[in-house]
């Protein structure tokens, strides 16, 4: 079929993405068409049949479908754009029926795999478009002989470590710490957690993959070719297709493991720590992770309604606490860790402590919720940092924290180092390796409902983040692309984004892998099918 000419007009899109049952009963005859279009080019197997996943606004499981994977409450509002259908698929051919019709009716796709996007990128569009969520694709199976596994997009990593789990637990996964993310979507922006600087990200351990690409094609790593696949591990997800399964290449980890948190306030010394910390953490033993978290806001205060911020210092060490504790005494005596700051554990029981929090029960069980423990508004930023901030910017930092019109505020600090500094720049696309200290987050979030909660919000962590500009990395002043900022750089909600304005966020979340990722694009998808507003852009 032809793509409509010209597509809609812009005022009619507006309409229909207020309401997609309005564009079902307003154009009857297209809407069966391009149900029909799906049926016509997916593989009808008596357990697979399109029609029974795919969910219309007529349908009484669109609003419970579309919202369930919803982890940014400032894109579940009544203004927010509504997708025409979802299509949950549970075989391949779905997913290639999605592509195809979509394609030949002019809708954009959004991609969802665990909805923890800041942006909501994988569930709002401005122009009419389509959900393909993967919730139903979530298989997975370990290979305990070569210490591999498959898992399908849909599967978070709290199911991912639970499969491991159930096979070895003395193998691992190094991702997130957040069990209800999606594998899918964090694989393909990099993917970090604490295993990081003993195996780098995520991405840095795929080895194979199914995608579907803008043809409706079904690939491999062989037949997509090692360009594409060089992509997919790190450029960001939404650009090149839809991944179906990753293949994960499993890494060792002891028996035993210990975690350690301590907390620390202002005057227990947390500003001059964290200052000593950037001059420690990227040069410890690549067996140990060493972050922090801050946390200010109101979220904090005391009776009087003072807030008093707290810094936390976490730990995951490939080894036993006395160990621990004698590479810290030595390396970094500030911290003043102690043994009771400290539990000896199995690595995927740390993955329950650091995922879940430390509940009266410990149960591997509780991996396989895909209900988050919170879920609020937020806004998130990211920095990278090559060279120390002074004490005096650190207790500006601080002092920023440490207000009265936010809801809740966090500041991470991700040590770098070790195996990230091993890796080339240009390996995967995600480029930030050797001569990064480490990586900053920047969160606000908020359960105030309104706009007025959502400006304060916003405000503060804008202005947070100009006050970051002179410390952290310039020319690009580097950001991460899981943390998806729309701030960076104009963007085109309604069409296609020039190469110059994506070379503004381009080179903070690729650096020099930028290009490369444009040519890839340019040769998968020339026509740029595969879009939102941050993704790669095809010359």
């Amino acid at each position: 079929m032809n793509y409509p000419s010209p597509l809609i007009s812009l005022s009619l899109a507006f309409i229909f993405l207020s309401s997609s049952s309005l564009w079902a009963s307003a154009f009857p005859n297209k809407h069966e068409s391009f149900l029909q279009c799906l049926l016509d080019h997916s593989l009808e197997y008596s357990n697979y049949s399109i029609s029974k996943v795919i969910h219309t606004p007529i349908n009484s499981s669109y609003s419970s479908v579309l919202d369930f994977s919803i982890r940014n409450l400032r894109f579940s509002t009544v203004e927010t754009p509504k997708p025409l259908l979802i299509v949950t698929p549970s075989h391949v051919s779905h997913i290639q029926a999605a592509v195809i019709c979509s394609k030949s009716y002019g809708f954009q796709i959004r991609t969802r795999s665990g909805g923890h996007d800041f942006e909501g990128l994988s569930y709002v569009a401005h122009l009419p478009f389509i959900i393909v969520d993967l919730i139903n694709l979530r298989s997975i199976s370990i290979d305990i002989k070569d210490n591999t596994a498959w898992v399908q997009s849909g599967a978070t990593l709290g199911e991912l470590y639970y499969s491991i789990a159930q096979k070895s637990r003395t193998l691992a996964f190094p991702a997130g710490i957040c069990p209800t993310v999606g594998v899918g979507g964090h694989f393909s922006g990099g993917g970090y957690g604490l295993l990081l600087r003993k195996y780098g990200l995520a991405a840095d351990n795929v080895i194979d993959a199914y995608l579907v690409d803008a043809s409706g094609k079904f690939h491999n790593r062989e037949s997509m070719g090692e360009d594409l696949f060089w992509a997919i591990r790190g450029g960001g997800g939404g650009s090149f297709g839809i991944v179906v399964a990753w293949k994960v290449k499993l890494v060792p980890v002891p028996a035993t493991v210990t975690l350690c948190s301590a907390n620390r306030t202002l005057e227990e010394g947390a500003v001059k720590i964290t200052h000593r910390w950037q001059y420690v953490a990227n040069k410890l033993d690549e067996n140990l992770f060493l972050g922090i978290l801050w946390l200010g806001g109101k979220i904090t205060s005391q009776e009087g309604g003072k807030t008093n911020p707290v810094a936390t210092f976490f730990s995951l060490f490939l080894g036993k606490a006395d160990e621990l504790l004698s590479i810290l005494n030595t390396k970094f005596p500030e911290l003043d860790l102690a043994k009771k700051d400290c539990i000896e554990t199995s690595w995927i029981e740390s993955t329950v402590l650091m995922g879940v929090g430390f509940p009266t029960e410990l149960t591997l069980e509780a991996l396989l919720s895909r209900t988050p423990l919170t879920n609020t508004s937020s806004k998130i930023k990211s920095d990278y940092v090559k060279e120390p901030m002074s004490e005096a910017v650190v207790q500006g930092i601080w002092k920023r924290l440490d207000s009265q019109d936010i809801e809740g505020g966090n500041i991470i600090f991700v040590p770098y180092g070790g195996r990230m500094s091993q890796i080339s720049e240009s390996e995967t696309p995600f480029s930030h390796r050797a001569g990064y200290l480490y990586k900053i987050g920047y969160i606000a979030g908020w359960e105030e409902q309104g706009i007025d909660a959502e400006k304060r919000h916003l405000r503060w962590i804008r202005e947070l983040y100009d006050y970051m500009t002179p410390f952290v990395s310039k020319s690009p002043r580097a950001a991460y692309a899981n943390y998806r900022d729309l701030d960076i750089g104009s963007n085109n909600k309604f069409g296609k984004t020039s190469y110059k304005q994506a070379s503004v966020w381009g080179l903070k979340y690729f650096g020099n892998n930028f290009n490369r990722l444009v040519h890839v694009k340019t040769k998968v998808d020339p026509y740029d099918f595969f879009r939102h507003e941050q993704s790669i852009p095809a010359l």
